[in-house]
């Protein structure tokens, strides 16, 4: 193919509702959710609330600056704008390592579900298949992957929808046909009150949900290929509050209510699942599998999407191999699309080789990488609000509600999460934690060091980055 002169804006306005939307619907909703009810029971959905303002506050900033500035790198260009080169450089490659490490988790996990239906074809093949299919759809072009995408996120969105309902109309008992006996909202205070664990139990439960909301952010990297990225990135995040508040709160809200949180069935079969089974619909375990199973193909998509994207615009900035900033001539990243992969395919690997040691220090020293991405959004919305005002104040769209001071508060609570994760063993916090800090650690000595040595060699900055970098001026 010939050389492309960088991406195209090849997302229609139906691709970024819809990745906005999924964004917030990842499979560890699903799967993931079980393990919060167990820990705070009804006050597991205090625990999401907490959560989901703390990312509605994060996305916010984040909106504020790609409003005035949409790029593929998002918060690493505005990080490396307002902070300086380190910041872009660790938090950019803390990000993809972040991705592509989640590729190999749910490829494993889409392959486990596969492996039951089909199960002629064993498991590593079934993760072979998916990532190869997902990988030809990001390497068509970019209306490819919107396209898949856009199919994932309806799937979950009409999912979770019609769950929401059947279940509401079993908890007031009007739903055809069915005798939900446990369904009542009495559920919430009657086994043990609304916190039987305690106050507590609202923290750690955020411990075990906190990472399923990563993925928000996807629609302001995706914003820079659309026709209109400054209206895109206004829309997802003016959007969001609902879209966690239906999704997240209301559904599990429903779980909670459809069935006592201490039921037996939700431990073993999974809280949707169990709720589904509780009004007596047939096969609602492989109408769960499936849908998850979507969830798992969905983050697999976005997963190498963004990934490439990220590589693409360190590339581009000079923090990547110049290959990764190449595109074809559909405005595919070809080589960051593969770089993601090839390292998504090692960690599969890894995952059936040596599960319990190579692969289990990858998940959790990847694993506290959303609350830094998180913080270091604080700060550059910080420094960024300042910029803009100096240098194009018509470009602030979209504004951070009571700048600083709910900036600060947020940065505030991240850091009072992590700090709570380094006292939490009963759940590997500590240890997440700690290995987390470890590989930004190594990531940010790596940024100083070709930081002293780029500026050592007089080297200077490259032209597209300086583009990138003064976009933020342009009119």
């Amino acid at each position: 193919m010939t050389p492309g002169s960088g991406l195209q804006a090849g997302l229609k306005n139906r691709h970024l509702t819809m990745i906005a939307i999924g964004g917030v619907i990842g499979a560890g909703l699903f799967v993931g959710s079980k393990a919060g009810i167990a820990t705070a029971g009804p006050g597991i959905l205090l625990s999401y609330a907490l959560v989901g303002t703390l990312v509605v506050l994060v996305m916010r900033m984040l909106g504020e600056m790609s409003a005035a500035n949409p790029t593929s790198g998002s918060f690493s260009a505005h990080a490396d704008r307002a902070l300086g080169r380190w910041a872009g450089f660790s938090i950019g490659w803390l990000y993809w390592f972040f991705w592509v490490v989640v590729l190999a988790v749910e490829a494993t996990a889409g392959a486990d579900i596969l492996e039951g239906w089909i199960p002629a074809v064993p498991q590593w093949g079934w993760a072979l298949i998916v990532m190869v299919v997902l990988t030809a759809t990001n390497l068509v072009s970019v209306g490819s992957y919107g396209e898949f995408e856009f199919w994932f996120a309806g799937i979950k969105v009409v999912a979770i929808s019609a769950f929401i309902v059947v279940g509401l109309l079993a908890i007031f008992g009007v739903l055809p046909g069915v005798h939900a006996d446990k369904a009542s909202f009495g559920n919430l205070t009657s086994h043990g009150g609304f916190l039987p664990h305690g106050p507590g139990a609202i923290l750690t439960g955020v411990l075990l949900v906190v990472f399923s909301f990563m993925g928000s952010e996807i629609a302001t990297l995706a914003a820079g290929e659309s026709e209109d990225p400054q209206k895109a990135v206004t829309k997802s995040t003016n959007s969001i509050i609902w879209r966690i508040g239906v999704f997240y709160l209301g559904s599990i809200l429903v779980v909670v209510s459809l069935l006592p949180w201490n039921d037996p069935s939700i431990a073993k079969d999974g809280s949707y699942v169990a709720a589904l089974d509780s009004l007596g619909i047939a096969h609602a375990g492989e109408i769960m599998n499936f849908i998850v199973l979507t969830s798992v193909l969905s983050c697999l998509n976005s997963g190498l999407y963004t990934a490439s994207r990220m590589a693409f615009s360190l590339g581009q900035r000079g923090d990547a191999p110049k290959a990764f900033a190449r595109t074809t001539s559909r405005g595919v990243p070809m080589a960051a699309i593969i770089a993601s992969v090839v390292f998504g395919f090692v960690a599969v690997f890894f995952n059936y080789k040596f599960p319990d040691t190579i692969f289990l220090f990858l998940v959790n020293s990847s694993g506290a990488v959303a609350l830094f991405v998180w913080l270091v959004i604080c700060a550059s919305q910080l420094r960024m609000r300042k910029i803009i005002q100096r240098e194009a104040p018509e470009k602030l769209i979209v504004k951070m509600w009571l700048y600083p001071y709910l900036t600060w508060a947020t940065a505030a609570l991240i850091v009072s999460v992590l700090v709570y994760m380094l006292f939490d063993t009963e759940h590997d916090g500590r240890e997440t934690v700690l290995l987390s800090l470890l590989v930004a650690a190594v990531v940010l000595v790596v940024a100083f060091v070709k930081q002293k040595v780029t500026a050592g060699r007089g080297t200077e900055v490259p032209a597209v980055e300086a583009e990138v970098v003064d976009k933020v001026t342009a009119g």
